[in-house]
């Protein structure tokens, strides 16, 4: 039990003791009552607003309520002080020998410190990446992957079960192009000459080799052949070197999903129709007409009859049709289908976008609510594009990829744990700018380079203690101050900060709040420039130096747990 829930624990006591004793009725909501950190420090370590929520279900007036609250946590050992403010706002200041219990409890819980149990074992499905699988991974996917297999990560943590999924999309039109692109490839393997790459088609060099795997194969058999001969074997074939391409490069960045999930596969087994029928027989979707584009005339307009989902029942602005006039399944209706497949799996679903899909969440949503009957939750999140510059200047495209910059690449340049990093530097819904040199700068505007300097100071700082021949066997906390407190008390907000990421579905929640550690560590830390008392290291006071490695060990362990949620490496030292 983190010390904010075991203080969230002591505040229930305290409303059950009201209740007990008649100041308070029994049965109130308690959900909206909080306890966390004052928005001003010199107010105290902790707030509540259980005054505020309770008061008009009870009938009183809140400061009245507050200062019978406030008396009853004023009874506690860990806490010194309690006042009300405003209008019934209650603060808290707690012991310092209650943080300096906190700072044990950090070292002692050391890997797990901040892990929780709120998740309570439901399995939350996340599904991300699930680019086309027509080429290699570029930075346009980077970013989602990234969110994705943090947010993962930041689930399990909390106690949910994670399934990692990508949804391979192999059954469309792009995918028939591939094949096509890998044709010409394979008629370049076996010696023709084949000019330059016709529009429509995918001019990347890393099609050369599925071309040269093909020949070898099949030899000219299909050289000369019509493509209804090789369309088939030729898009298999191209799909599975790509997907083998794809988790290469997602490797390189750590990721490895649990499911890679087939379009052609789903649709191969009826899922679709499968939901269709369901939702008709539940009076979801029915045939109808849609009305006319905006913006078109009776003229251009010819309706057909197409089986509309009552999406307007969820919000949506209009049904959507879920086939096309020719009787095949719109995205829409194999994205439903799809959606009605991983809900049966699992207790909850997200979905890493792209922005440029956030005209169609509204109906999915919709679909997710009426497949499940609403008892699903389901999250989608939107993923802003990354602009890459180098020294803010754009960054030119990749003759290897034809049109793009390839993840790999950049991976290769800066290294892993820079771009995984980097883009949880801002949220996903945000715009972002990748700039080469500034990813790497040694600087403190380098959120990257800041948190490991925070990381590597303190292990530096047991190789120096070696060095001195200083050996701690145990460490006085008495020993430190009440500005050496005031990191214990930021350091203790980790738990809650990773519940209330997860809760928000936000990792990027987890780089800010590790930013804020490392800032007020190299403060501390700073201080002994001026002052050579406030040094962590003091070879003629052994005491104080162990309770001061004692506290840098407690800041090295949140920061190596932040980082490991978001998939970083903390290193030991700096280059």
């Amino acid at each position: 039990m983190t010390l904010y829930t075991r203080f969230a624990a002591h505040l229930d006591a305290a409303l059950d003791a009201l209740v007990a004793s008649g100041d308070l009725p029994a049965g109130l909501e308690r959900r909206a009552v909080t306890v966390e950190p004052p928005r001003d420090v010199t107010h105290g370590d902790l707030a509540t607003n259980a005054a505020m929520v309770l008061a008009k279900p009870a009938g009183t007036n809140p400061r009245a309520l507050a200062e019978k609250i406030a008396a009853e946590l004023a009874k506690l050992d860990e806490v010194s002080a309690v006042s009300v403010a405003g209008p019934g706002f209650i603060n808290l200041t707690l012991t310092d020998a209650t943080w300096r219990g906190e700072l044990e409890a950090i070292n002692a819980e050391g890997d797990a410190y901040g892990r929780s149990r709120i998740g309570a074992g439901l399995t939350v499905n996340v599904e991300y990446v699930s680019a086309n699988p027509t080429g290699p991974m570029h930075m346009g996917h980077c970013r989602g992957a990234v969110v994705g297999d943090a947010l993962a990560s930041l689930l399990e943590w909390v106690g949910h079960k994670v399934v990692r999924e990508y949804y391979v999309n192999d059954a469309g039109g792009q995918v028939d192009t591939l094949a096509r692109s890998a044709h010409l490839r394979y008629r370049e393997a076996l010696g023709e000459d084949i000019g330059e790459i016709p529009e429509g088609l995918y001019p990347g060099d890393y099609l050369r080799p599925v071309g040269a795997k093909l020949a070898a194969e099949h030899g000219d058999k299909f050289a000369s052949a019509p493509e209804s001969e090789w369309l088939v074997l030729f898009r298999k074939e191209a799909v599975a070197a790509m997907l083998v391409m794809i988790k290469a490069d997602l490797a390189l960045l750590g990721i490895h999903h649990d499911l890679f999930a087939s379009e052609a596969e789903l649709q191969a087994a009826g899922k679709p129709e499968a939901a269709e029928k369901w939702l008709r027989e539940h009076d979801l979707v029915y045939d109808g007409m849609l009305e006319a584009p905006k913006g078109e005339t009776p003229e251009d307009w010819e309706p057909v009859e197409l089986p509309l989902f009552r999406s307007t029942q969820f919000g949506d602005d209009q049904d959507r049709p879920i086939r096309k006039s020719n009787g095949q399944w719109t995205y829409f209706g194999a994205d439903l289908a799809y959606h009605f497949q991983k809900a049966q799996a699992a207790d909850q679903l997200i979905d890493i976008w792209g922005a440029d899909h956030a005209g169609t969440v509204k109906r999915i949503v919709a679909a997710v609510a009426a497949l499940t009957g609403g008892k699903t939750r389901f999250d989608v999140k939107l993923v802003q594009m990354v602009r890459l510059l180098r020294a803010g200047e754009p960054v030119k495209m990749s003759k290897r990829s034809g049109n793009f910059v390839t993840l790999a690449d950049v991976v290769n340049e800066v290294g892993k744990d820079v771009v995984r990093f980097t883009m949880l530097t801002r949220k996903a819904d945000a715009q972002m700018d990748f700039d080469f040199a500034k990813v790497v700068e040694a600087s403190k505007d380098n959120p990257v380079f800041y948190v490991q300097y925070a990381h590597a100071r303190v292990a530096s700082l047991h190789r120096r203690r070696a060095d001195a021949g200083i050996a701690c066997a145990s460490a006085d906390l008495s020993l430190l101050d009440t500005r050496e407190l005031a990191l214990v008390k930021l350091a203790a907000q980790f738990p809650r900060v990773v519940e209330g990421a997860a809760a928000a579905r936000e990792p990027h929640r987890i780089a800010f709040y590790l930013y804020d550690l490392a800032a007020e560590f190299h403060a501390l830390w700073n201080m002994g420039n001026d002052d050579p008392a406030r040094r962590f290291l003091l070879p003629d006071n052994v005491p104080v130096t162990c309770a001061r490695l004692f506290l840098a060990d407690a800041i090295g362990q949140v920061v190596r747990n932040g980082l490991s949620i978001m998939g970083v490496e903390a290193v030991q030292e700096l280059n």
